[in-house]
C-alpha cells in the first residue's frame, strides 16, 4: 500500500490545511508507524502533480486545497486527482466550497432546517445608517473566506454603526471581499471534530474552546489568539450540551455531504441553543496544539497516532471502489451513520 501526503509551501496561502511542514512531517511520522509506505511530498509545479500521477498511489492525503500559481487559476487537488483516477482523502471540491465560503455553508443548512447564526453580507458604503441594517447590534464582522481566525480581532466585536463602518472597511480593504455580518451570540464557542470510520460511523468529539478575556471584557477567538495558541481547551462535563454539540455536528457532516473528516465550528447564545459558525474540512494537524486532534484527544482519549490512522479508514476502504479503466470515475459516496458516544 503506498500513500503520499501532498503539501505546498502554504505560507501565504489563506485557505484551511494541515499547516507548517513541521505539521505534515507529524502526520508522515504517524503513518510510518503502520505497514504502509508513505512519502511527504511538497508540490509547486504542475511536473511535480504529474510525476505524482506517474508514481500511482493507492492513495494520497490532501494536506491543503489547491496550488496557487502566478498569473494562472489555481489546481485544486481534489479535482486534479480525481481526473486522474487518484484517491485522495477528504472531501470533494464541491464540498470544499462550503469550506472556502461560509455563507453558502450557512445557506445550504439554513434551506434543512439546521441552526447558523443569522447574518449578512456588506460592503463599505452599502448602509447608510444603523436603522438600514438587516440585523440589530451587537454584531460580529470576519472575513467571508479566511481560516484561522484571519481578520478577527477585538474590534470584529461592534455595537454602533461608527465602529461597524470602520470595521467593514478595514476587512474589505484586506481580503477585497463582501464581508460577513453576524449577529453576535453571547455563548460559549465550541469546536468538534468528526471522523468518518471505514463502516460508516461517525466519531465526534466536542470540546470547549476559552480564549483569554480581551480589552473589552469578551473572549475573542481571533488571529492572535490562534497565533499565540492562548486559548483553553476543555472537556465538556455538561451532558446536555454535549449532546446538543454532537447532533448539529453529526447534522451538518452529514447535510454538507462532507467525506472522511472535517472540524465543525459551533457557538451557543445566552440560553444555551447552539448555532452552527462555519466548517473546516482540511483541518490543522499541528501535533500538541491544532483544534483537531486535540478534539479527538480530550473527549475520545485518542493519541495524534490513532487520530491519524483513523482519518485514512474512508480514503483506505475507497480503494476498492477506483475502476481500472480510464472511462469511469470513482463510485458516489455512500451515506453515514452517526456514532453513538456513551454519555
Amino acid at each position: 500500500m503506498n500513500m503520499e501526503i501532498i503539501t505546498t509551501p502554504n505560507e501565504k496561502l489563506k485557505e484551511s490545511g494541515f499547516g507548517s511542514l513541521k505539521s505534515c512531517n507529524s502526520v508522515l511520522d504517524a503513518i510510518k508507524k503502520t505497514d504502509y509506505n508513505v512519502i511527504l511530498t511538497v508540490c509547486t509545479t504542475k511536473q511535480d502533480l504529474a510525476q505524482v500521477v506517474n508514481r500511482k498511489p493507492d492513495l494520497v492525503i490532501l494536506a491543503v486545497k489547491y496550488l496557487s500559481f502566478e498569473n494562472e487559476n489555481d489546481i485544486w487537488l481534489s479535482d486534479y486527482f480525481t481526473e486522474h483516477f487518484i484517491n485522495y482523502t477528504a472531501s470533494s471540491r464541491e464540498v470544499l466550497k462550503f469550506d472556502s465560503n461560509k455563507v453558502l455553508a450557512k445557506l445550504h443548512l439554513k434551506e434543512q432546517g439546521i441552526q447558523t447564526a443569522d447574518y449578512f453580507t456588506a460592503i463599505p458604503g452599502q448602509y447608510k445608517s444603523a436603522e438600514e441594517l438587516p440585523i440589530l447590534f451587537p454584531l460580529f464582522l470576519k472575513p467571508l473566506d479566511a481560516a484561522n481566525g484571519n481578520g478577527i480581532d477585538d474590534l470584529s466585536f461592534v455595537t454602533n454603526f461608527k465602529d461597524f463602518e470602520s470595521k467593514l472597511l478595514s476587512l474589505y480593504d484586506t481580503f477585497n471581499l463582501p464581508i460577513l455580518v453576524e449577529e453576535y451570540l453571547s455563548g460559549k464557542e465550541y469546536t468538534v471534530a468528526v471522523i468518518e470510520t471505514a463502516n460508516g460511523e461517525l466519531i465526534i468529539s466536542p470540546i470547549e474552546i476559552v480564549p483569554l478575556v480581551s480589552t473589552n471584557g469578551l473572549r475573542i477567538l481571533g488571529q492572535q489568539a490562534k497565533k499565540d495558541d492562548t486559548e483553553k481547551l476543555k472537556k465538556i462535563k455538561n451532558n446536555a450540551i454535549k449532546t446538543k454539540l454532537i447532533k448539529l455536528a453529526s447534522d451538518v457532516f452529514i447535510g454538507l455531504g462532507v467525506r472522511d473528516y472535517g472540524r465543525i465550528d459551533i457557538k451557543t447564545n445566552k440560553n444555551g441553543e447552539c448555532f452552527f459558525m462555519e466548517i473546516n474540512l482540511v483541518p490543522g494537524m499541528t501535533k500538541g496544539s491544532s483544534y483537531f486532534p486535540r478534539a479527538c484527544e480530550i473527549d475520545n482519549a485518542l493519541s495524534y497516532d490513532n487520530v491519524v490512522t483513523l482519518m485514512l479508514s474512508q480514503g483506505l476502504n475507497r480503494i476498492t471502489s477506483i475502476v481500472s479503466s480510464s472511462k469511469n470515475r470513482l463510485l458516489p459516496h455512500k451515506g453515514i451513520l452517526p456514532y453513538a458516544i456513551d454519555l
